[in-house]
């Protein structure tokens, strides 16, 4: 039964991170007229997030339940034979597990399908063409801004796959009032990443000049907004946490570590920097000054080769002169920041597409571009890799399961940001 004939429409959101599940279940209430808390799921590995984590994001009171790729699977099947089948499921997840679950879905052969919406939880400044093509096959492909839509069908249409699933749209989470200054007020921000820069060295750099920027300036706040504490894991990997280089400083007073939902920082921000970190187009939404680092080089692996063209490159060297960069009006209107009030019908043509898919009598086939025939070679290790076997038999929780886990995760975790640097450092002798 198509679900516009039903009153409610059911979401679920599979995510693998603290980040991904913000923007899937943000996402899915911008495209969507469901008026119930999306089904919330957070797929089990490396970057599975605290509920520390998923709480400090803000999106829901209701905790999403932690899976394996096959539990998701057996999850909507499931929910089909009940007759409560999902009408529309939100992937928020890296590349490779998204064609997983696509081809899982797929194999599950249900009467009615739901609607399957991916796309980007930010700026997409790598491996642009293979994670796309991993995307492919899904109904709804949304992009963030009218420079990331053209990109994407450049690259479907480039390989001879059809790019009607990509839909322009915008990040879920921009909103907040328009900067405003207080008097006595004087904040600078930096948006820290958990593998940008990557390297101790560039980190503790980067640590260093924050701090002698505060020296400069006393009666400005500085403040280093974190994404994780130690010992939790975000998307990307972070070997060198800053609470630990900052150990081995004396920070003045002025100078803070933060924590907290992004959007509660930046109501107090006068100055936003980082070097690449999604939160720049959050605080240029709320017209916040911000700027982005050069003093790394302007390079693809730090990601601020994005902003070129943008106005707000800046180096320590300017910032402690002074320097509060202007955006280029062109460049802000083709990146999705919407701070000309258009926010509100951004996700208009995404919900519009979702509610014709709805509408139809049944979905067509789930074709992803790659197939046993396109990369017979590549797809194999990408399926074998995520286990969607839906048939096996579904292993019983216990509570020794649940601490022998904790206890690998904890290992892996204290691997990365312990003893891979140590190892590191010897190899350099």
């Amino acid at each position: 039964m198509p679900a516009s004939t039903r009153e409610a429409v059911r979401v679920a959101v599979l995510a693998d991170s603290d980040t991904r599940w913000k923007w899937g279940a943000l996402t899915a209430r911008r495209i969507t007229t469901a008026t119930a808390e999306p089904t919330g799921f957070v797929l089990r590995g490396r970057a599975t997030p605290t509920e520390r984590q998923l709480a400090e994001t803000g999106v829901s009171t209701t905790t999403p339940r932690e899976v394996t790729g096959a539990e998701f699977l057996r999850a909507v099947r499931d929910a089909e034979t009940r007759g409560e089948g999902y009408d529309v499921v939100v992937l928020a997840l890296v590349g490779g597990a998204v064609r997983a679950v696509l081809q899982g879905l797929a194999d599950l052969g249900l009467e009615r399908r739901p609607v399957v919406v991916t796309g980007y939880v930010g700026v997409v400044y790598e491996k642009l063409t293979d994670g796309l093509l991993l995307r492919h096959g899904a109904d709804v492909v949304l992009a963030n801004s009218r420079h990331d839509a053209e990109r994407f069908r450049a690259v479907y249409e480039g390989v001879g796959a059809g790019a009607d699933s990509v839909v322009e749209a915008a990040l879920p989470f921009l909103g907040g009032p328009p900067h405003t200054p207080e008097a006595g007020r004087d904040t600078l921000v930096f948006a820290a990443q958990p593998s940008v820069p990557v390297t101790r060295n560039e980190r503790a750099y980067v640590l260093r000049r924050l701090i002698e920027h505060a020296r400069l300036h006393p009666g400005r706040e500085v403040l280093l907004k974190l994404r994780s504490k130690p010992g939790e894991h975000t998307t990307h990997l972070e070997e060198y946490p800053f609470q630990k280089l900052v150990r081995e400083l004396d920070p003045p007073a002025n100078f803070q570590l933060v924590y907290g939902h992004m959007g509660d920082v930046l109501d107090r921000t006068d100055l936003l920097v980082t070097v690449s970190s999604t939160a720049a187009l959050e605080a240029l939404h709320r017209r916040i000054p911000t700027a982005i680092l050069t003093d790394l080089g302007v390079r693809e692996v730090l990601g601020n080769h994005h902003f070129v063209g943008s106005g707000l490159l800046a180096s320590f060297d300017r910032l402690d002169k002074g320097l509060a960069p202007t955006p280029d009006e062109t460049w802000l209107a083709r990146q999705g920041v919407a701070s000309d009030g258009s926010y509100d019908t951004a996700f208009d043509a995404a919900r519009d597409r979702v509610t014709e898919l709805l509408a139809l009598p049944a979905l067509p086939p789930i074709t992803p571009y790659y197939t046993t025939e396109t990369a017979p070679g590549y797809l194999p290790g990408i399926l074998a890799r995520h286990r969607l076997d839906v048939t096996a038999p579904e292993p019983r929780e216990s509570g020794l399961r649940r601490v022998v886990r904790e206890a690998a995760r904890g290992a892996y975790r204290h691997g990365v940001q312990r003893v891979a640097p140590v190892i590191r450092r010897l190899g350099e002798l």
